[in-house]
């Protein structure tokens, strides 16, 4: 074979060898998750009492209707000015990305490198073509391993990047609860209950 043969069974090479990259990025992307509806408002005082853990006592003799009708007034109104609604849904984790592992894409890396190197070598020794295809398969096999090593590293780091955020998540719920319950109590005192 001469030597533009060579060239040309290369650049053939690393073309296809560019492709399957752009083909294994493209498949990495994924779609993003579908918003949640928050499901209807229930202001039952039981409900409320039980979901707060927040004990009203009507400190001014409050007959039981005016008391129900006081608490799920003072739901309402602790709903609109804190934004926040205890029937809704709990936060949702943020799904942490997939965690880079720096040998993706290993295989493909080292079989280019090792075609380019192998054509180098080849070309020196009179047939690029099998030099090419000497280092690609050498090159394969080594990004092959480093692959797999960064495979389980990157796995430890994505289950602790959920941890993660399952205890974020967890904490905002826990906060905006507080925050519902500190107005709603202020509320209910300011009618005349006490509140605990």
């Amino acid at each position: 074979m001469n030597m533009k043969s060579h060239i040309n069974k290369f650049f053939i090479l690393i073309s296809l060898t560019l492709g399957l990259m752009a083909t294994g990025l493209a498949q990495q992307a994924q779609p993003a998750p579908a918003p949640q509806t928050a499901p209807a408002l229930n202001p039952n005082p039981e409900w409320i009492h039980q979901t707060l853990k927040v004990f009203v006592y009507p400190a001014k003799g409050q007959k039981p209707e005016q008391q129900h009708k006081d608490e799920t007034e003072c739901y309402t109104w602790a709903r609109s000015q804190t934004g926040i609604d205890p029937t809704g849904p709990a936060t949702v984790a943020a799904t942490p990305g997939k965690v880079d592992n720096p040998a993706d894409g290993a295989r493909v890396k080292g079989a280019a490198g090792g075609a380019a190197g192998g054509a180098v070598v080849g070309a020196i020794a009179g047939d690029a073509g099998k030099g090419a295809a000497i280092g690609a398969t050498v090159g394969t096999m080594r990004g092959g391993v480093q692959k797999r090593k960064g495979k389980k590293a990157a796995a430890e780091q994505q289950k602790q990047a959920e941890a993660q955020a399952q205890q974020t998540a967890a904490a905002t719920d826990t906060q905006k609860l507080d925050t519902f319950k500190k107005a709603y109590s202020a509320c209910v005192q300011g009618r005349g209950y006490t509140a605990q």
